[in-house]
């Protein structure tokens, strides 16, 4: 059992990787900026922190074993790509100021490459997305650049979808997985699984990951 601090743990991907990491018997910190938003269980821990506040931030994290951040300024933001930027660069600098080693970072399928080609950069890439996504690289970039922790990046399938865990997909690397109809999918069940056996088992220390069916 390890004692894991999920950023985010009320959003879409945070709430999935929050019921994962119970069922898997873990001790679980819930860092959300509205904590009545989190369900009461024994095995969990609501937290209310601002990720801008790296201090703040940094002592409220001191004593957990690893950080999962699914932060998300969220999609209404005006200005999502660069508080996105801030936040996910206020995240590192707080888990190594409260000497933590380990960090997973979930961001998106934007920074995903087909034949040398971003998706964000492909003229089909939908607009509304587009500065999340950017921002989302960009922290991936900012990780790459990083010297001291043990980070992964996660990125999910193109298509992520709601749904329960099945147990069964692959994993790739800075490509998308694609199945035999030429999609790109997993759902949040499933990601979330593959997030936390990532947890466990440290299988992609200093990189970048995709999961698919």
């Amino acid at each position: 059992m390890s004692k894991i601090a999920i950023i985010g743990a009320s959003g879409y991907v945070g709430t999935a990787l929050l019921n994962e990491a119970v069922k898997r018997g873990h001790q679980v910190s819930a860092f959300v900026r509205h904590p009545e938003k989190i369900a009461a269980s024994a095995n969990v821990t609501a937290v209310k922190a601002d990720v801008l506040d790296t201090d703040g931030l940094a002592a409220l994290l001191k004593g957990h074993d690893l950080v999962i951040s699914a932060y998300n300024p969220g999609w209404q933001e005006a200005d999502i790509r660069n508080i996105h930027i801030k936040g996910s660069k206020s995240i590192s600098e707080a888990v190594k100021k409260a000497g933590i080693k380990r960090l997973i970072a979930v961001g998106g399928a934007g920074s995903l490459e087909i034949n040398g080609q971003q998706l964000v950069d492909s003229p089909e890439f939908p607009a509304e997305y587009k500065e999340g996504a950017l921002g989302a690289r960009q922290a991936l970039n900012d990780l790459k650049a990083e010297d001291t922790l043990d980070w992964s990046f996660v990125s999910p399938a193109i298509l992520l979808v709601p749904g329960e865990a099945t147990g069964t997909f692959r994993l790739g690397k800075d490509s998308p997985v694609f199945d035999d109809k030429g999609e790109s999918k997993i759902t949040v069940g499933d990601l979330a699984v593959a997030i936390l056996d990532e947890a466990e088992q440290g299988k992609h220390i200093r990189q970048r990951f995709t999961a698919a069916y």
